[in-house]
């Protein structure tokens, strides 16, 4: 294609609605123009609603809904050591599925003591207790994928 070719569809796409336009020859050559789209757009506009406009009536609101028993924390959590997740993968309770998990809700831990698994990338990667106390709770389901920094155990060390 010529200078004098592109000029023209320069000249085309500035007169134009058109924000893009590409062509491609079949030899591969590839020519994009484009317009500065981002000096026409329109700034962001604030809307304030007058004093007086506002509405008058009431609204009525629902009572809050009481909170469920499993929704509300068993304990203050404080001074509870969170144990997190070194890496991304998918967390596993017990090394194989028709085993007893690591440890339960309740049980004592030792440091060093394995709490669970995470595989990632097909290695089976053994997580363990950072700190000796009891398991408060476990934060994550069996076979759930997590994430890097992901809270897995809340661990009581008195």
């Amino acid at each position: 294609m010529k200078a004098k070719e592109i000029q023209e569809l320069v000249r085309i796409v500035e007169k134009s609605s058109v924000d893009e336009i590409e062509i491609t020859k079949w030899w591969g050559h590839k020519i994009t123009i484009r317009k500065n789209v981002a000096a026409r757009m329109p700034q962001a506009v604030e809307y304030v609603i007058p004093q007086a406009q506002a509405p008058t009536v009431p609204l009525a609101v629902a009572p809050p809904a009481p909170v469920s028993e499993e929704a509300k924390p068993a304990e203050p959590t404080n001074n509870y050591v969170e144990i997190k997740a070194p890496m991304v993968g998918t967390f596993y309770r017990s090394a194989s599925p028709d085993t007893d998990p690591y440890v339960k809700e309740g049980d004592s831990v030792s440091s060093g003591q394995a709490l669970c698994i995470i595989e990632a990338m097909k290695l089976m990667n053994e997580i363990e207790a950072e700190v000796s106390g009891r398991v408060v709770k476990v934060l994550v389901d069996n076979a759930q994928p997590i994430e890097y920094n992901q809270s897995l155990f809340l661990i009581d060390p008195s």
